[in-house]
């Protein structure tokens, strides 16, 4: 089959034939029909990461159709449409038996035992790396079922591909990890593909105040498509006075999607006494949060980092597609442009335009 291999950090994607195994104990076969483009894939295709050598196939935001099942796989079937996360569990530990997978102690339990059964890719008899036990960028993919979720047949398969990270993170940051209420009011610093989902979420949720931070006025403007009820630009204004001036004092939830120091203490500021700052993006380098205590304590603020949304892909992703099937969730304006298979490099400079939300490869 074709695959968008990764053979050096920083070289790019390149269009190969590669050998894909057959499905062993829960292992689903999934012919692939969008694979959307996360920048997590670009990071790790771009930076040394111990889990991810190359040789190595990415992709994470996978939609497709089930073709083939393991002798052991009994959550699908041939034939059913699926939604592949990069969450991986393993459905017995304390904090699955808990519903939160996203804190799995076992996640390695979803990959196949290289020296007893060989590896799910290779190539010229060389194992190859499958990233985040996806592998999205190519033609098929093979994956534990722990990994995939049943969608309705409907749901258009490019729209499918996002619920698997930047909806799940976004909205599940929302709904799950702050648990906005009616009536409260929200920040959310950093308005791309998961920004714009937290956003939506919180319009759903019916925070009264939703201000969409970003540093681009076009990115700005399609957050106001989403549910903003107000934009920043912190790159001409001071985003921390503008947000306590819209909200009286500051937003009871404020989410940081970029993941540096300087918007999480951007987040800290904006908030009001009593409120949240969750951590959900984490820019490269990261950097560290320098912390006043005395005004930690006085101001009764919590921080939190969140993972995936603290999201249950079986549980989230069925319920944010019938949000959308009921026009609730808007996912159609996240899908910006459409691919084939060997224009993943010039689908991610794509996503430098503001006015580019997501690229989805559905030409494979």
């Amino acid at each position: 089959m074709r695959a968008a291999v990764v053979d050096v950090l920083g070289g790019g994607f390149a269009l190969q034939d590669v050998d894909l195994a057959e499905p062993v104990g829960r292992e689903v076969l999934v012919e692939v029909r969008a694979s959307g483009l996360c920048h997590t894939d670009l990071t790790v295709a771009t930076h040394a990461f111990a889990d991810f050598p190359p040789p190595v196939v990415l992709g994470h935001e996978v939609a497709g159709v089930v073709t083939a099942v393991g002798p052991d796989a009994r959550a699908f079937t041939p034939g059913d449409h699926v939604v592949g996360c990069l969450v991986q569990w393993c459905g017995e530990c304390p904090a699955c038996l808990d519903g939160r997978v996203y804190q799995c102690g076992r996640p390695g339990t979803t990959l196949r035992d290289p020296g007893r059964d060989g590896p799910r890719l290779s190539r010229d008899g060389r194992p190859l790396t499958q990233g985040m036990g996806l592998g999205g960028f190519a033609e098929r993919a093979l994956v534990h079922e722990n990994q995939l979720t049943s969608v309705p047949r409907r749901l258009p398969f490019p729209q499918a591909a996002l619920l698997g990270c930047g909806v799940l993170t976004g909205a599940g940051s929302v709904l799950n990890g702050a648990r906005v209420l009616p009536g409260e009011t929200v920040a959310v610093i950093g308005a791309g593909g998961v920004g714009l989902n937290a956003v939506g979420a919180a319009r759903i949720a019916g925070a009264s105040r939703v201000v969409a931070v970003d540093v681009r006025d076009g990115t700005l403007r399609r957050a106001r498509a989403f549910g903003a009820t107000d934009v920043v630009n912190s790159a001409t204004t001071d985003a921390v006075a503008a947000v306590r001036e819209l909200t009286g004092g500051g937003v009871r939830h404020a989410f940081d999607i970029v993941g540096v120091a300087a918007t999480t203490e951007q987040a800290l500021r904006m908030t009001a006494p009593g409120g949240g700052v969750y951590v959900v993006g984490l820019a490269a380098g990261g950097g560290d949060l320098r912390l006043s205590l005395p005004r930690l304590l006085l101001e009764q603020k919590r921080i939190q980092g969140l993972i995936m949304g603290a999201g249950n892909p079986r549980r989230d992703i069925p319920r944010y597609a019938d949000l959308y099937l009921r026009g609730h969730l808007n996912l159609d304006d996240l899908v910006s442009r459409r691919i084939a298979l060997d224009g993943i490099d010039a689908g991610y400079a794509a996503l430098q335009d503001p006015e580019v939300a997501r690229v989805v490869v559905t030409s494979f």
